[in-house]
């Protein structure tokens, strides 16, 4: 089972769970936020994404992600940012490679192990995808003054860094990790794919 431990079974229920994720992301992201000036928005969308990722593998997360990037662009009438959507897509890949135990590995690990691993990749792309790559996105493709709104930046950073890690702790270490584990493991052995 250890060499399944990256891949996405796409069957109607991973499809389904991605969709209704990309939804949560868009209406904790686009409906949900705070706006605390200087192009700093505090909201909770992107844990959809680390949790596609997380549940489902990181091409899912990718997934999630860059659709709802784009979808969000649609409704909220913005051009798309090529920077900002590549911190979107980041959002669900990134703690789900730094994770070591994905959802379908059978090997054992410590929860104390398990929530360090979890919180450092969450950290990670905190740093990677507000602080890089979305800063980057403003700065160079619209144009924004870089000192004007990176004490913003940071204190958005400072702000949802601790939130995510809580919420994708309480959210892995849930219940429906495990159901969801139960229904791909059965979904895997259907398929032949183990």
């Amino acid at each position: 089972m250890q060499r399944n431990r990256y891949r996405t079974v796409w069957c109607t229920y991973t499809i389904v769970s991605l969709g209704a994720l990309t939804a949560i992301n868009l209406i904790l992201t686009r409906f949900l936020a705070i706006n605390i000036g200087g192009f700093g928005r505090i909201q909770l969308g992107a844990v959809a994404r680390i949790m596609a990722g997380l549940w489902f593998g990181p091409l899912a997360g990718a997934l999630c992600g860059l659709v709802s990037d784009l979808m969000g662009c649609l409704i909220q009438g913005y051009a798309v940012n090529p920077l900002i959507t590549l911190a979107a897509i980041l959002w669900g890949v990134i703690p789900a490679l730094f994770f070591p135990d994905g959802i379908f590995t059978g090997t054992a690990m410590t929860k104390k192990n398990g929530i360090i691993r979890l919180c450092t990749g969450t950290i990670l792309a905190c740093l990677f995808c507000t602080l890089v790559f979305t800063t980057a996105g403003l700065v160079l493709i619209n144009g924004m003054n870089l000192y004007a709104i990176l004490p913003t930046r940071l204190i958005q950073f400072a702000l949802q860094t601790p939130v995510y890690c809580v919420l994708v702790c309480l959210l892995y270490y849930s219940p429906v990790t495990s159901q969801i584990r139960q229904i791909l493991y059965t979904q895997l052995k259907r398929t032949s794919l183990c």
